[in-house]
C-alpha cells in the first residue's frame, strides 16, 4: 500500500494542499491564494480556472517538497468552498462565467420573490434549507438568465453544473467524471434530502436542466483517477465532502449530539443529528453531514458568514496590525472592549437572524476609544455569533450543549477561545491539529481504499491541545449578551 493520503482544500480565498501519513501528521503541504472579484456591491466571484490550476500546482508542489511521486498517495480527498456556483461548456471544459461565491448576495431579490409566492415551507421541508441567495440554486438561475444563451444551451445538454469539488474532479478526470458528494448537493437548496436526488419540483420552479446536474454520490467511494499527466501516473480520488462536514468528520464527531465549529473566513457550527434529519425552529439549516457505508448522516447547521474574514478586515482595510496572529496581544492589552460592539455583519447576517441585507457596524464608540477596544469587540463578536447558534441549537434539541471542539485558523487565538467558553458558558476542546477541514477529505478517502478499517481507526489519531473551561459569571454573560442583540437589533434596524 502506498503510504500517504493527499487531500485537496479549496477555500474561498486559497487553495491548499496537504499530503497525510496514517496517523494524520502532515508530511508536506503548500499554499497559495488566488483572486477575489467584487464586480458590485454585494457581489462575489472567482475565476474557476484559476481555482483549478491554482489547486493542482500546489499539489504538484507539495510533492515535490518531499520528493514524492503519485506512487506514494493511496487516494485523494478533495474538501471546498461548498455553494460556490460554476457552469461550464461540456465540449470545451470552459466556464461560461465567473465562479459565483458563496457569499455573494446578487440572488436575494430573487429569494424573496420565491419567499413572498409561499415556496419556503416546500423547500425547507425537501431540502432542509430556507431559501437564501447563499445557496447554489438561485445561483445557477441567474447565470442562465444572464450569460447570452447560456438557457438554451444548458437544455441540449452542452453546459454542466457542478460545485467546486464536482468541477475540480470533473477536470481531474480528463472530463470523465461528472459527480457530486451528497454532503455538497445538500446545500444546492436543489437536492432532497430524503429522498437523495435532485428535486424535480424545485428545479421545474427555478427553471432548471437536470441534463446540467452532477450525479450524486456518497462522500467515500470510487470517483475515478487524475490524468496522468498532472501527477506523472493516476491517483484515485476517493473522497470528497463540503469543507464544514469535512471538518465535521476531521473533529471525528461521529456520534449523535457531537458537535464542532470551525473559525475559518466564515464561522461554521455543526451539530451531528445521526440518521435522522432535525428540523430547527431557530434558524438552523438541517443538511447531510455525509454519506458512507450505504448510510446517511444528517447535521444541524448554523452559520456566521464573516469570522476570520473580519480579522483580515482588520489588518488589510484598516491597517491595525501587520499580522492577523497580533489581535490577540491586543485584545488582552485593551483589558476591555468599554462598552463597543462590533457587529460583522459585511455580506449580511446569517442564522439564526437570515437578514441579508444587514450591513456591518460598530456601536458604543467614545471619544476615549481606541484600535485596541475595536480589536477586541470584533474578536469577541465573533464568539457572540457563536453563542446564537449554541443557543439556537440548544432550543431545537432541547438541552445545551456541554462542549463544542473548534478548528481553523483563529481558534489558535486563545483570547477568542477563552471568550467563547465565557460567554456560551461550554468546554471549548481545540486538538493539536487543527486542520480538521483537509484532515476530514483525506479520512474519507482513506476509508475508501482501506487505508482505514474503521473509524475507530481515526479517533485514536486525535490529540487534544487545551481546554477552554467557563469561568465568567452568569450575571456578566447575560449583560454583556444582551449589549450584543442590542447591537445586532439595531444593525437590521439601520438596514430596513
Amino acid at each position: 500500500m502506498s503510504k500517504y493520503i493527499m487531500a485537496m482544500d479549496e477555500g474561498t480565498t486559497s487553495a491548499r494542499c496537504v499530503i497525510y501519513d496514517k496517523k494524520g501528521n502532515v508530511i508536506s503541504s503548500a499554499q497559495r491564494e488566488f483572486r477575489q472579484y467584487f464586480p458590485e456591491d454585494g457581489w462575489v466571484e472567482h475565476d474557476a480556472t484559476e481555482i483549478y490550476a491554482t489547486q493542482v500546482s500546489v499539489a504538484q508542489e507539495a510533492l515535490l517538497k518531499q520528493n514524492l511521486t503519485y506512487r506514494d498517495i493511496a487516494a485523494l480527498g478533495i474538501t471546498n468552498q461548498r455553494e460556490t456556483t460554476v457552469v461550464w461548456d461540456k465540449a470545451t471544459g470552459e466556464p461560461i462565467y465567473h465562479a459565483i461565491v458563496w457569499q455573494c448576495r446578487r440572488t436575494s431579490e430573487y429569494a424573496e420573490t420565491l419567499k413572498a409566492k409561499g415556496y419556503e415551507e416546500m423547500i425547507r421541508q425537501k431540502t432542509g434549507l430556507i431559501i437564501d441567495a447563499y445557496f447554489s440554486g438561485t445561483k445557477i438561475k441567474w447565470i442562465l438568465d444572464h450569460v447570452d444563451g447560456a438557457r438554451k444551451r444548458a437544455e441540449r445538454g452542452e453546459l454542466l453544473f457542478g460545485t467546486v469539488e464536482s468541477w475540480l474532479i470533473w477536470k481531474m478526470t480528463g472530463g470523465k467524471v461528472h459527480v457530486t458528494d451528497y454532503s455538497n448537493a445538500a446545500r444546492t437548496m436543489l437536492f432532497n434530502i430524503h429522498a437523495l436526488g435532485w428535486d424535480e419540483e424545485i428545479l421545474e420552479l427555478l427553471d432548471i436542466p437536470k441534463c446540467m446536474l452532477p450525479m450524486p454520490v456518497e462522500c467515500s467511494g470510487n470517483f475515478g483517477e487524475t490524468i496522468p499527466e498532472l501527477f506523472g501516473g493516476p491517483i484515485p480520488i476517493t473522497g470528497a465532502a463540503g469543507d464544514q462536514q469535512a471538518a465535521l468528520f476531521g473533529e471525528t464527531c461521529f456520534r449523535e449530539g457531537e458537535a464542532k465549529c470551525t473559525y475559518g473566513t466564515g464561522s461554521f457550527l455543526l451539530l451531528n443529528t445521526g440518521e435522522k434529519p432535525v428540523f430547527s425552529d431557530a434558524g438552523l439549516l438541517t443538511t447531510i453531514a455525509w454519506g458512507l457505508d450505504g448510510k446517511v448522516n444528517y447535521a444541524l447547521e448554523g452559520s456566521a458568514f464573516v469570522c476570520g474574514a473580519a480579522i483580515q478586515w482588520l489588518r488589510d482595510e484598516m491597517q491595525f496590525m501587520m499580522e492577523s496572529p497580533e489581535s490577540e496581544q491586543m485584545a488582552i492589552d485593551a483589558g476591555s472592549s468599554e462598552g463597543v460592539y462590533m457587529v460583522p455583519a459585511f455580506t449580511g447576517i446569517g442564522a439564526p437572524y437570515w437578514e441579508p441585507d444587514a450591513r456591518g457596524a460598530i456601536f458604543g464608540i467614545t471619544r476615549a476609544t481606541g484600535r485596541g477596544q475595536i480589536v477586541r469587540a470584533t474578536l469577541e463578536s465573533l464568539a457572540y455569533q457563536n453563542e446564537d447558534l449554541l443557543s439556537a441549537m440548544a432550543k431545537d434539541l432541547g438541552k445545551r450543549i456541554v462542549a463544542l471542539k473548534v478548528d481553523g485558523g483563529a481558534c489558535r487565538n486563545d483570547f477568542l477561545m477563552q471568550f467563547q467558553s465565557d460567554i456560551s458558558d461550554t468546554e471549548i476542546v481545540r486538538c493539536k491539529s487543527i486542520e480538521s477541514t483537509s484532515l476530514g477529505a483525506a479520512y474519507l478517502a482513506g476509508l475508501a481504499v482501506d487505508y482505514y478499517t474503521s473509524k475507530e481507526d481515526i479517533i485514536e489519531n486525535k490529540e487534544v491541545d487545551k481546554v477552554f473551561t467557563p469561568a465568567m459569571t452568569s450575571e456578566e454573560r447575560k449583560h454583556m449578551l444582551s449589549g450584543w442583540h442590542r447591537a445586532v437589533r439595531a444593525a437590521i434596524y439601520m438596514t430596513n
